[in-house]
């Protein structure tokens, strides 16, 4: 089973290539954003709440979280392949959460991948993803505050991979197919 974290900054072209993944491995995939999206879109409770973190540029709460997480993983039944975690976890907490979830199913995470890609073109590209999309969220005040907290909150966790021994440092700049590549060598040696 090949669980993976695909992890990188808002931007970095963490949807785009779990695309690429789930279509050569045969994963399955939850992400956080899309999840959470879907909960906002039917006005559930938990939509109403998750956006307003949201909407403030704030991360939501870890049990919320990794009840939301268990529940969609437990879903894809007992023999699936694995799983890319889009967007979780995103403090060290959620790692450790994530950890003992999976070990409760006698699951591990295999590798996480850390795609790199420098901040002004993470920029560039959440503006124009803002453009195409209409994401209310893809907005220069509200990226600055996404990417802020990215870098207090969420880029430690590339220590604690670090020491579980299972981080694989991506380039996360040039063609779709190029950064695809790279990612590839990863999971064909997990």
């Amino acid at each position: 089973m090949k669980n993976i974290v695909i992890f990188g900054a808002p931007g970095a072209g963490k949807g785009t290539q779990s695309d690429k993944i789930i279509e050569k491995y045969g994963l399955n995939h939850i992400s956080t954003g899309d999840v959470l999206r879907k909960e906002i879109k039917d006005g559930t409770e938990l939509g109403k709440t998750a956006k307003s973190y949201i909407d403030q540029g704030q991360l939501i709460p870890d049990a919320l979280m990794i009840d939301i997480l268990a529940s969609v993983y437990d879903s894809f039944g007992k023999d699936h392949v694995g799983v890319i975690f889009d967007g979780f976890p995103r403090t060290t907490p959620q790692a450790e959460a994530l950890k003992a979830m999976l070990a409760e199913r006698g699951h591990k995470v295999a590798a996480m991948i850390e795609l790199f890609v420098p901040e002004d073109e993470l920029m560039k590209r959440l503006l124009l993803r803002g453009q195409q999309s209409g994401r209310s969220d893809d907005n220069e005040e509200t990226i600055k505050k996404r990417l802020a907290v990215y870098q207090n909150q969420t880029a430690p966790l590339i220590e604690w991979y670090d020491k579980e021994g299972i981080h694989h440092h991506v380039e996360g700049l040039g063609t779709i197919d190029e950064i695809f590549g790279r990612i590839a060598k990863i999971i064909d040696q997990i």
